[in-house]
C-alpha cells in the first residue's frame, strides 16, 4: 500500500533536495490535501522586508513579479498574518479586500477572489516564509480546509526553512562548537543548533575570509585562526566554510563553523604564520617583510617546519600543510585550491 499524501508531504519536507525543488514538490503534494487553484510559497527576507518567491503553481510571471515587490510585504504586515498562526482569508479582514492594493491591483484582475494565507514559523518561533493558496470562487474557503492547512503548516515551515539545509551541512564538521550563517545581504545570522562566537560577528576578519572563499567559487574551505591575537595566546580554532546548497534562492551564501584543532604537528604559532605565507606562494623575503623579521629568521623557521612535516622541500611542506588543514591566513583573501 502506498504512502498517504500527508506522509509524502512530510517526507518531502524532510528531504535534503535543493530548496526550490523541495518547495515545488511540497506544493504538488499539498494540492491533494488542501485543493487550490494557484499557490505561492515565499521566503521571508527581513533585510529588505520582502518575500522572494521560492515556488509557485499556476501563477503567471507578471503576478510573480508583483508578489516579489514591496506592496505585498506591506499588505501582509497590514493584515497581521505574520503574527497569527491560523490561515487567514480576505473574508476575515475587517475591511473589504478591494481596499488592499495587492488584491485590487493584482489578484482580482487575475481572476482570484479568495485565498488562504499563512505565515510559516520554523520550530514555532522563527519566521521563515509565507504561503498563500488562491481560489477563483467568491465563496470563502470552508473551515475544514482551514483546519487541514493549519495542521500541515508546521511541516511546510520545516520544509521551507532555508537554514535547515545549512544546519544539515554543518553537521559534517566534527566537534563543531559554534556557527553562523552568511547572508547575501552582507549580514550574519545564527545557525540553528550551534552557539555564536565573537569570531563570527559581522566585521570579523574570519567572516571576511569566509565570504571571500565562497565568492571565489569554493564550496568547501578550511583554515586555522589564532584566538586572542596574532600570536594565538589562547590557541587556534579550526574554521570551516561551507557554501549554501540552495544558493541565491535562499538569499544565503553559506555557513562558517568553528571546531577544535586536534593536531598542529608540533608547529608553533609563528611557524604556522610562516607556513601560511608559504602556502600563499611567498618567497623568504616576502615572508620576512610581512612578519617584519629578518630573512635568516624566516629560514630558521622553515627549517623547523620541514622537519616537523617530514618534508624535503618547501613545496612539499606547503602541499602537506594544505592537506592537513594547517593554513593560517594573515589577511582576508581566499584559500586557493
Amino acid at each position: 500500500m502506498g504512502a498517504t499524501p500527508t506522509l509524502e508531504l512530510a517526507e518531502i519536507a524532510d528531504s535534503t533536495s535543493p530548496l526550490p525543488e523541495r518547495a515545488r514538490e511540497m506544493l504538488d503534494r499539498l494540492r491533494r490535501l488542501a485543493p487550490f487553484d494557484a499557490a505561492w510559497l515565499a521566503l521571508a527576507d527581513p533585510m529588505s522586508s520582502s518575500y522572494p518567491t521560492v515556488a509557485s503553481s499556476d501563477l503567471d510571471e507578471s503576478i510573480l513579479q508583483y508578489l516579489d515587490g514591496p506592496t505585498v510585504a506591506h499588505d501582509i504586515e497590514r493584515a497581521q498574518t505574520v503574527r497569527g498562526r491560523a490561515p487567514l482569508s480576505p473574508s476575515d479582514l475587517p475591511y473589504p479586500a478591494v481596499e488592499v492594493p495587492t488584491w485590487a491591483e493584482c489578484f482580482i484582475p487575475a481572476g482570484f477572489h479568495e485565498a488562504l494565507g499563512v505565515a510559516l514559523f520554523a520550530g514555532g518561533q522563527r519566521h521563515v516564509g509565507h504561503l498563500v493558496l488562491f481560489y477563483r470562487s467568491e465563496e470563502p474557503p470552508p473551515q475544514v480546509l482551514r483546519r487541514r492547512l493549519h495542521q500541515l503548516t508546521p511541516v511546510l515551515a520545516s520544509g521551507a526553512d532555508p537554514l535547515r539545509s545549512l544546519a544539515a551541512v554543518a553537521r559534517v564538521v566534527r566537534g563543531a562548537t559554534a556557527g553562523a550563517v552568511l547572508c547575501c545581504s552582507g549580514a550574519t545570522g545564527p545557525l540553528p543548533g550551534l552557539d555564536g562566537d565573537p569570531l563570527l560577528a559581522e566585521g570579523s576578519p574570519v567572516v571576511a575570509i569566509a565570504r571571500s572563499c565562497i565568492d571565489d567559487g569554493q564550496y568547501y574551505a578550511s583554515f586555522l585562526w589564532p584566538r586572542g591575537g596574532r600570536h594565538a595566546p589562547d590557541g587556534h580554532v579550526r574554521v570551516t566554510v561551507l557554501a549554501s546548497p540552495d544558493g541565491v534562492a535562499a538569499r544565503l551564501l553559506g555557513t562558517v563553523v568553528l571546531s577544535p584543532v586536534t593536531d598542529l604537528r608540533g608547529l608553533t604559532p609563528r611557524e604556522l604564520e610562516v607556513l601560511g605565507l608559504l602556502i600563499d606562494g611567498c618567497s623568504n623575503h616576502q615572508i620576512a617583510r610581512a612578519l617584519m623579521v629578518a630573512p635568516r629568521t624566516v629560514a630558521a623557521h622553515l627549517e623547523h617546519i620541514l622537519a616537523k612535516l617530514d618534508a624535503a622541500t618547501r613545496t612539499l611542506a606547503a602541499v602537506r600543510a594544505k592537506r592537513a588543514g594547517l593554513y593560517v591566513p594573515l589577511s582576508p583573501s581566499p584559500l586557493r585550491a
